[in-house]
């Protein structure tokens, strides 16, 4: 049976846990149809990762959600995205924040997700093309950091470009991923939350040596 919008929100989103007013009103402003081809929207609301080809995928709604919750995301904020993907992720935090700039490493994606931003209507995030292992030291510090790929372990460039009183978000591992929340309290101070158990794309590149 096929899930709609408002099934998707009520069903997989506030019955199991998200409850944040800001994510819940970017979940409902962005339609997940416009970042997937046309063969899959019939599966836009599924509470599943989908195929966008090439061996990519978008991710379900409730992790985009989750994420998004808590990062504790505030309007005027601006947030570093590593791994944009298929463009949907960056378009929810993009419906929060400020502005939002997102790096994805491989090529056709990033153009794929410039497509379907565009398609949406989003105007405030800016995509590189490359490797997200550095960051993007000249916008940096940003109040937030969500990495939508997963390092063996959280990069140091990226650390050191949160803002004190900032967050970053990463599921890191091999295989089977923690989902990690660091929150900078200093110039060399973090703490560490362990989330759910994830299962995402390893992070290419740099963070592999």
């Amino acid at each position: 049976m096929k899930v709609n919008r408002k099934e998707m929100i009520d069903s997989q989103l506030i019955k199991k846990g998200i409850s944040d007013p800001w994510v819940l009103q970017a979940m409902r402003k962005v339609d997940r149809a416009l970042f997937i081809p046309n063969e899959m929207r019939e599966f836009a609301y599924e509470d599943r990762p989908l195929n966008i080809g090439k061996g990519q995928t978008i991710s379900q709604p409730f992790m985009v959600a989750y994420m998004a919750q808590e990062l504790k995301l505030k309007p005027k904020d601006i947030i570093l995205e590593i791994g944009t993907g298929c463009g949907y992720h960056a378009a929810i935090l993009a419906n929060i924040v400020r502005h939002v700039y997102s790096i994805e490493v491989i090529e056709w994606l990033e153009e794929y997700a410039c497509a379907n931003l565009e398609k949406a209507g989003i105007k405030n995030v800016t995509t590189r093309c490359g490797d997200g292992f550095q960051g993007w030291p000249d916008r940096a510090p940003f109040d937030a950091v969500s990495l939508t790929a997963a390092p063996p372990t959280i990069p140091e460039p990226l650390k050191k470009q949160i803002k004190i009183g900032g967050r970053l978000l990463a599921p890191v591992d091999t295989l089977r991923q923690q989902l990690k929340l660091l929150e900078r309290t200093g110039d060399d101070a973090f703490i560490e939350n362990r989330l759910l158990m994830v299962s995402f794309v390893p992070m290419t590149g740099e963070a592999q040596k």
